[in-house]
């Protein structure tokens, strides 16, 4: 079985207490008194103390459009994914020229040539180095990249992958929109980044084994989150039907998946989840019968740096990277579509 051999979560330098934030945000998005009041409220009941921005603060003011937008996506991601790539091969004691698959994925800002392209000279990666950029899997892409890198490691067990994810969700700020998902992302979403390696079962490297993975698509609920496209950039979708799609169908899908490796929710030692929101949270743990702490990872990081879309699951991967010998985790998260992926680790005995 392939294994994760590092996990490397970065962060943007610039970092602001979740009250800066709705007090910079609010009154570009609506200028009517109770508009504003329910931002605030919502942005306060998010759970979330800091989160990490692409920029200053303060110069959301000005940024022009969706070009000088994407364009700084360019630059900043990068550079978060060049940092979060080294950092990820130190630890597993690997060099660039090491990594023979790389799978990118990014919600956030488009690239051609993509930001793994980008990095390959100026890391130094192998010419030869066989590259995957992702783009639309949006949250649940931490968990399904995880799954799609094990799966090319299947059939090439001598060699290395890697996973890298940027996310720069501020850089999608649609001012003068004032609807209900605009208030809820402006208060949910941050910043950052992440790298994995995982290399082969005959790789000499150890970290926890990817037991099992699985994927559900929910074609009945496509319009429950994503983006549109607009002249300005990415607008919102964000609906609570996201919570409504996780009651209906995880408690199956993870019984069924668990239930193949011969195991039960009471099998699980750690849960890896998705830090969607509170309300994304608190979904999960009811639907699988959680009791309230199972969750405190994925809770603890919405706090640090909010919900960093498909980087989100990966910071909190790496929060809880180590753990006894035998222990078992579920990793897991939804996206749109909505489609949940599962991965199923065990720590080595």
């Amino acid at each position: 079985m392939p294994r994760i051999a590092a996990v490397a979560p970065v962060l943007p330098v610039f970092a602001y207490p979740q009250s800066a934030i709705t007090a910079e945000l609010v009154p570009l998005i609506t200028s009517r008194a109770s508009h504003r009041a329910v931002m605030e409220r919502m942005h306060a009941a998010s759970g979330i103390g800091v989160r990490h921005t692409a920029l200053p603060l303060e110069r959301y003011r000005d940024l022009g459009g969706f070009r000088e937008s994407n364009d700084i996506f360019i630059e900043v991601a990068t550079e978060l994914a060049g940092r979060a790539l080294l950092g990820a091969l130190e630890m597993a004691g690997l060099a660039p020229s090491d990594i023979d698959f790389v799978l990118f994925t990014s919600v956030t800002g488009i690239s051609a040539p993509s930001i793994d392209a980008l990095l390959v000279t100026s890391l130094g990666l192998r010419p030869d180095v066989k590259r995957i950029p992702s783009y639309g899997l949006g949250c649940v892409a931490g968990a399904a990249g995880l799954a799609r890198v094990n799966d090319y490691l299947v059939g090439h067990p001598t060699e290395v992958g890697v996973l890298l994810s940027v996310e720069l969700c501020s850089l999608t700020l649609q001012r003068d929109d004032a609807s209900m998902a605009n208030f809820v992302a402006t208060g949910l979403f941050g910043d950052g980044a992440a790298a994995v390696v995982l290399v082969g079962d005959d790789r000499p490297e150890p970290g926890p084994s990817i037991v099992d993975t699985s994927s559900f698509f929910y074609p009945d609920s496509l319009g429950v989150i994503g983006f549109n496209t607009t002249g300005t950039g990415f607008e919102i979708v964000l609906t609570a039907g996201v919570a409504d799609v996780i009651a209906e169908h995880f408690p199956g899908n993870a019984a069924g998946f668990l239930g193949r490796n011969d195991l039960t929710v009471n099998d699980v030692d750690v849960w890896f989840a998705h830090p969607g929101g509170p309300r994304v949270l608190e979904a999960f743990a009811t639907s699988l019968g959680l009791p309230a702490d199972a969750l405190e990872l994925s809770y603890s990081s919405l706090a640090k740096v909010g919900n960093l879309s498909s980087s989100a699951v990966l910071h909190v991967l790496a929060d809880g990277f180590v753990q006894e010998p035998g222990a078992r985790g579920l990793l897991f998260a939804v996206g749109p579509g909505v489609s949940a992926e599962f991965v199923l680790l065990e720590w080595p005995r």
